[in-house]
C-alpha cells in the first residue's frame, strides 16, 4: 500500500511539473508577443547609431581624404560586431523576456498584447517617441532656471563646510546647462 501511495505521489508530481512547465511556456510566450508588437528588437538601434556617429565625427576629427572612406567602414562594422556580441536582439530576448514575466503576469500581458493591436495601442506605439523625446526637451529646458541656484547652493554649502583659514577643496564641476 505504501508502494502505491508513493506510486500516486510521483505521477501527482510529474503532472503538476508538466502543469508548470505549460503555465511557464504560456506566460513567456505571452512576453515574446507582447516585446514584438513593442518593437522591443529595436532597442539596441540607438546604441548603434551613436557609435556609429562617433566613429564618423572621430574620421572627420583626423581630417583623413576621402580615399580613407573604407577605413571607417570597416571599424564600423567592427563596433558593429562587438555590439551585437552584447546587445543584439538574441542576445537581450532572453533577459528581457524574464524581465517582463517577473514583473507582469500572463493575463497582465495578454491584456498589453490586446491593447498594443488595438488601434488606440497603435497610435501609442507609434507616438511614443515623438511624445517621449518631447517631453525629455521640455524637462531639460525647464530645468535651466535651476542651474544658476543649485550651482550657488554647492557653492555656499561648501564654503559653510570649509572651516576658517583651510583652503578649500576644489569644487566639483558645476552642474552644466543641458
Amino acid at each position: 500500500m505504501t508502494r502505491l501511495r508513493a506510486i500516486c505521489a510521483a505521477v501527482a508530481l510529474v503532472c503538476a511539473s508538466g502543469q508548470v512547465l505549460a503555465d511557464t511556456a504560456s506566460h513567456e510566450a505571452s512576453a515574446v508577443a507582447f516585446l514584438k508588437l513593442a518593437h522591443a528588437d529595436q532597442l539596441g538601434a540607438p546604441v548603434y547609431m551613436q557609435v556609429q556617429q562617433m566613429f564618423a565625427q572621430r574620421f572627420a576629427e583626423t581630417k583623413a581624404p576621402a580615399s580613407k572612406q573604407a577605413t571607417l567602414e570597416t571599424y564600423q562594422g567592427k563596433a558593429n560586431a562587438a555590439l551585437d556580441q552584447v546587445i543584439s536582439w538574441p542576445k537581450l530576448q532572453p533577459d528581457m523576456v524574464k524581465l517582463y514575466t517577473s514583473n507582469f503576469s500572463e493575463s497582465e500581458l495578454k491584456d498589453l498584447v490586446a491593447f498594443y493591436q488595438s488601434p488606440l495601442g497603435q497610435k501609442v506605439q507609434a507616438k511614443m517617441p515623438q511624445i517621449s523625446q518631447q517631453s525629455f526637451q521640455l524637462t531639460q529646458s525647464k530645468l535651466e532656471s535651476a542651474v544658476p541656484v543649485v550651482n550657488k547652493l554647492l557653492a555656499d554649502m561648501t564654503k559653510e563646510l570649509t572651516p576658517a583659514g583651510a583652503k578649500p577643496a576644489a569644487p566639483a564641476a558645476p552642474a552644466k546647462k543641458p
